[in-house]
């Protein structure tokens, strides 16, 4: 990936994992309620949402197909995936869903939100590649 398209993912993904924990400490369990789990960090989550959802755009044509052919990193890579498309649906059932499902969606939300930071940051800094576990030939 290009710079700037590094800084974009990083950027988006990490402003939005950090302010959703943010909310999530301060809304769920209370810890610095004032601070945490006002109007300004919601909205700044869900501008870095925004950002996210740009980054996330600008990543699918090349660098999904790139390490798909490499075959390093796709654990890490499709779960992310998997807890974006998650999480962009449950954002949006936040606001346009039914409010007698707002409860599950919220606990989903956070659970899943949880989980993408842990494997992002997995995908960042660790390498996942798997050991390459072709046949040897003894002979």
């Amino acid at each position: 990936m290009p710079s700037w398209q590094k800084s974009l993912v990083m950027v988006g993904m990490l402003s939005c994992s950090l302010t959703g924990s943010l909310y999530l400490l301060g809304h769920e369990w209370q810890i610095e309620r004032v601070l945490f789990a006002n109007h300004t960090v919601l909205v700044s989550h869900g501008l870095s949402a925004m950002l996210a959802t740009l980054a996330l755009g600008s990543i699918l044509p090349f660098h999904i197909k790139a390490g798909y052919q490499s075959g390093r990193k796709g654990l890490s890579g499709f779960s992310q995936l998997f807890f974006m498309l998650i999480l962009l649906i449950t954002g949006g059932l936040l606001y346009y869903g039914p409010a007698e499902t707002r409860d599950l969606v919220i606990y989903v939300h956070w659970v899943v939100g949880l989980g993408f930071f842990a494997t992002f940051l997995c995908h960042v800094v660790i390498k996942w590649g798997l050991p390459n576990l072709q046949k040897s030939t003894v002979k």
